[in-house]
């Protein structure tokens, strides 16, 4: 029997794609290979990262959704979203090996007239090129032709969709499928635009992540109250909040514009500010230590040997996510200068750093009063930073997110 659409990678990307779709009335077949994965949400069991809730699962799995790690399945599918991860390699480049994987997999069993989206964030280029390589060779069937090759780069649920496709046929069938999932659709110029909107998008969060993350750094230098500068600055219209911290983590990671060419394009103008952004985020975790040794110092303490607790180790708040938290770089350089470290984090029962676990508090109150000193890196809304600030020896707030003079904040 034909299915209306499967997404092919069932990480946060795809699962949000699958409850959009699944909410809207959409039969949907999600295709995961990794192993246990299927197994986990066909029992109702949310994916640990809490990119999804129980709730929502069981919703989507009393509405129709099907998850599956039979690739034979994918054949029945009319639209296929390509939902796979596409981390950024060690030279700042985008992995693409699992989305080409999951291409290659929907390829062998792909009939004609299939409409085939990429929801993965890929280089520019990309769709065009090696993923519809791999889609026409492992099929024998022609993009454009047989079957209809589109580009509509994840975004959250209730955001307009960015669309575009291989020729004007393409994208009119990918606006048909986002019709009915989304209210808006947006339709690009072309496959390029489409792919470098996505980019821009993460880039300009980490971009201006970075420039408060320096003025952090210089108003702490300064004496000035960074947090009251926010507060005045955000009244000026239209303005989007961004705000420091520890470091930056996530899914969508920034992707250096220099790396995306393949073959290694010679540009005449080489972009330099997003490499310079993530250097600057990159190095929050170091300036987050040297604020820690800084307040020890000042309270007649040495970092070796001092009782250090963590509060919140995953990247985003009230999630069990630890996609590249700047946590665990903070907690080894803390290990490193001889810290005696415990962590809080509600949404995490378990955690090591190098392969050493890190202990667990379970009275939170009594354990930040025995701390030398309380290093809030994630703000969980189980959180009150007023009462713990009250308890601990030093509260020492990355996020802002304490009541002015309770705590030291960065």
């Amino acid at each position: 029997m034909p299915v209306d659409l499967a997404v092919l990678g069932l990480g946060p990307l795809g699962l949000s794609a699958a409850r959009n779709a699944t909410a809207a009335g959409v039969r949907t077949l999600g295709y995961e290979p990794a192993p246990g994965v299927v197994e986990e949400l066909t029992a109702g069991r949310a994916p640990a990262d809490g990119s999804l809730s129980a709730p929502e699962l069981r919703r989507m799995l009393k509405s129709g959704f099907t998850p599956t790690a039979d690739p034979d399945v994918l054949g029945r599918a009319r639209t296929a979203l390509l939902c796979a991860p596409t981390p950024a390699a060690a030279d700042g480049s985008l992995d693409l090996t699992a989305v080409l994987d999951a291409a290659a997999t929907l390829a062998r069993r792909m009939r004609p007239r299939t409409t085939v989206v990429v929801e993965s964030t890929v280089p520019p280029g990309a769709t065009e090129s090696v993923v519809r390589d791999v889609l026409e060779t492992g099929s024998g069937l022609r993009a454009g032709r047989d079957f209809q090759l589109a580009c509509a780069p994840g975004r959250p649920d209730d955001s307009p969709r960015v669309i575009a496709g291989l020729t004007p046929a393409c994208t009119e069938a990918a606006a048909a499928c986002y019709g009915r999932l989304t209210d808006k659709v947006v339709r690009a110029r072309g496959l390029r635009e489409a792919e470098t909107a996505k980019l821009l998008e993460n880039n300009i969060a980490h971009v201006n992540t970075a420039l408060v993350n320096e003025m952090a750094i210089l108003c702490h230098d300064l004496g000035v109250d960074l947090w009251d500068v926010l507060r005045c600055a955000d009244t000026r219209p239209p303005a989007e909040a961004f705000r420091p911290g520890p470091g930056v983590g996530g899914h969508d990671v920034p992707v250096d514009p220099a790396q995306l060419a393949a073959p290694r394009r010679a540009f005449g103008h080489p972009p330099r500010l997003v490499a310079l952004a993530r250097a600057v985020n990159d190095r929050m975790p170091e300036y987050v230590v040297h604020r820690t040794t800084a307040l020890l110092n000042e309270h007649g303490k040495s970092a070796r040997g001092a009782r250090v607790l963590l509060l919140g180790v995953t990247h985003r708040p009230d999630l069990a996510d630890q996609t590249g938290s700047p946590a665990r770089e903070v907690a080894a350089r803390l290990t490193d200068l001889g810290a005696d470290l415990t962590y809080h984090d509600p949404h995490v029962p378990q955690w090591s750093i190098a392969g050493r676990p890190v202990p667990r508090v379970d009275s939170l109150y009594d354990a930040a009063a025995e701390a030398d000193l309380t290093v809030l890196l994630q703000n969980h809304r189980v959180y009150d930073l007023q009462g713990l600030a009250a308890k601990a020896q030093l509260l020492l707030d990355t996020r802002g997110a304490s009541p002015a003079g309770v705590a030291h904040r960065l």
